[in-house]
C-alpha cells in the first residue's frame, strides 16, 4: 500500500505550477521594479531639465512677475526650479554652479591675452588679459559666477539628489538616492551696454 501511494504521490503534479512561479516570481519582480526605477529616472531627469530651460530663459529677460524683484536673482531661480520639481519629490536637495561669460566664444575657455610677450600662445608673467571676471589674476575659465549682465552669456547647471522610487537600494549598499543633472546655456536680454573687460597685466 505505501509503495502505491509512494508512486501516486511522485506522479501527482497539481500544484507544480504554483511552485514554478515561486521560483519565477522574484526575478520577474526584480525585473518590473528595475524597469519601473529607470523609467522614473528618466522622467525626473526630463522634468528637470525642462524646468532649469524655462526658468534660464525667464530670469534672462527680466520678467517682472519672476518673484520679488527685493531677492537675489540667483535666490529666485533655485527657488523656482525647487519649487517645480517639488512635484516629483519633497526630499531632494539641489546644487547650483550660475556662471557667465562674455560671449559664447569664451565658455569654459581662459581669459583672453592681449599682449603675449613671448609669442606662446600661453600666459606668462609680463603677459597683459582681459580680466573679465575682474580679480586681477589670469584664470583657466573666464567665468563669473551669477548670471551676469546685459548681453552676457550664462550656463546654468544643476544637480538634484534624489530619493529611488523604492527604497531597496540600502539591501545592496548603496545609498538610496540618485543624482539627476540638467544644464543649459542661454544670452541675457541687451537691455543695456554690456560691460568692458579690463585689461590687467
Amino acid at each position: 500500500m505505501t509503495r502505491r501511494r509512494s508512486r501516486l504521490i511522485r506522479r501527482d503534479e497539481s500544484g507544480a505550477t504554483l511552485v514554478e512561479f515561486g521560483i519565477l516570481l522574484l526575478p520577474l519582480m526584480m525585473v518590473v521594479l528595475g524597469f519601473c526605477e529607470l523609467a522614473y529616472q528618466a522622467y525626473v531627469r526630463s522634468t528637470l531639465q525642462g524646468a532649469l530651460n524655462d526658468v534660464a530663459r525667464i530670469s534672462t529677460v527680466e520678467d517682472p512677475k519672476f518673484g520679488n524683484v527685493m531677492t537675489p536673482l540667483e535666490t529666485r531661480i533655485k527657488k523656482r526650479v525647487s519649487d517645480r520639481m517639488s512635484k516629483l519629490s519633497k526630499n531632494a536637495t539641489y546644487a547650483f554652479a550660475i556662471v557667465n561669460y562674455r560671449n559664447f566664444g569664451s565658455v569654459g575657455k581662459a581669459e583672453a591675452l592681449v599682449t603675449d610677450v613671448n609669442g606662446n600662445g600661453k600666459y606668462d608673467a609680463g603677459d597683459c588679459w582681459e580680466d573679465t571676471n575682474p580679480n586681477k589674476a589670469f584664470d583657466l575659465d573666464a567665468g563669473k559666477a551669477g548670471v551676469g549682465g546685459a548681453d552676457d552669456v550664462v550656463t546654468f547647471d544643476v544637480t538634484m539628489t534624489v530619493p529611488h522610487l523604492f527604497p531597496v537600494m540600502k539591501l545592496f549598499g548603496k545609498p538610496n538616492t540618485f543624482d539627476a543633472k540638467a544644464s543649459t546655456m542661454v544670452r541675457d536680454q541687451p537691455y543695456a551696454e554690456q560691460r568692458s573687460p579690463e585689461v590687467a597685466c
